[in-house]
C-alpha cells in the first residue's frame, strides 16, 4: 500500500502525522456524504501504542475484512499538543470511510471478536469510536 504522508494542525487535537490509504482509484478523501468511522486513542499516563503494528497489521486486516465497501482509511499519529507544554491529547486516530453505514455495520458484526481481539496487540488503550457523516 502507498501512504501519503502529511502534517496536519488540528485545533484542539494538536499536531498529527497523517497517512491516507486509498483502497480504490476512484476514492476521494473526505468526500461529502461518506460515513466516517473515527477511532480515537486518548493519551494518558501509562498508555502505549504500537504504530508499526497498527499501520502494518491491524489496519490492513480491517481493509481485508471490509473489502471494497471501505473506500479508504487514514491514520494520524499524535506528535504534540496545541502548545509545547501541552501533552499529546491522542496517541493515534484511525479513520475508515464508507458509502453507507450499513456497509460498516454488516462487516463489523460478524468480525467484532477478531477486530476487538487484536487491539491488545498494539495498545492498552480502550478506543473511543465516533460514527459521523462528512458534510463538507
Amino acid at each position: 500500500m502507498k501512504f501519503k504522508i502529511s502534517l496536519l494542525l488540528l485545533t484542539g487535537l494538536g499536531l498529527l502525522f497523517s497517512c491516507q490509504t486509498p483502497l480504490s482509484s476512484d476514492a476521494a478523501p473526505s468526500k461529502k456524504g461518506l460515513i466516517k468511522i473515527t477511532i480515537l486513542y486518548p493519551n494518558a499516563e501509562g498508555k502505549t501504542f504500537d504504530m508499526d503494528y497498527y499501520q502494518n497489521k491491524h489496519m490492513p486486516m480491517l481493509a481485508q475484512i471490509y473489502g471494497e465497501s471501505m473506500k479508504f482509511l487514514e491514520i494520524d499519529q499524535g506528535v504534540s499538543g496545541r502548545s509545547p507544554e501541552e501533552e499529546i491529547p491522542f496517541l493515534a486516530i484511525g479513520y475508515l470511510y464508507f458509502e453507507k453505514l450499513s456497509d460498516y455495520q454488516e462487516a463489523f458484526a460478524p468480525n467484532a471478536d477478531k477486530i476487538l481481539g487484536d487491539i491488545p496487540n498494539y495498545t492498552n488503550i480502550k478506543p473511543i469510536v465516533l460514527i459521523s457523516k462528512v458534510v463538507q
